[in-house]
């Protein structure tokens, strides 16, 4: 899951760290693009959320693609695949309707939240 600055900052008040430790501790820098890459949360050898412990631990600071969901492009493209995540997830098909616009304006404010990314470091100091 990449972060944006606005992630990062949540979740590091969330608990009660600085940017720097945060990262050190919870974060780990994937590849993108060639020469660049993400700041991500670390994922459980599970590939869960390191953060997911039976439900969101860090649930009122999450990150703004965890906001997002069920509303993920993965999700919208089918009924299939909306109805196979909704089997492990009890709040997809039920609580507040969100009609089209809604989401549409919510997943607008997403891109606007760009992602903290870097230069890879060079190997070698080439």
């Amino acid at each position: 899951m990449y972060l944006s600055e606005n992630d990062l900052s949540r979740l590091a008040n969330e608990m009660q760290m600085d940017y720097t430790a945060f990262i050190k501790t919870w974060c780990r820098w994937v590849m993108f693009t060639q020469g660049r890459e993400r700041l991500s949360l670390r994922e459980k050898s599970n590939f869960d959320c390191i953060f997911w412990n039976d439900g969101c631990v860090v649930y009122q600071a999450r990150p703004l693609q965890c906001r997002a969901f069920p509303f993920w492009d993965s999700l919208l493209c089918s009924r299939q695949a909306w109805e196979a995540a909704a089997i492990d997830c009890p709040g997809m098909n039920n609580g507040e309707l969100h009609d089209g616009a809604e989401i549409a304006a919510f997943l607008g404010s997403m891109e606007k939240e760009l992602v903290i990314e870097r230069e890879m470091p060079r190997i070698g100091g080439r």
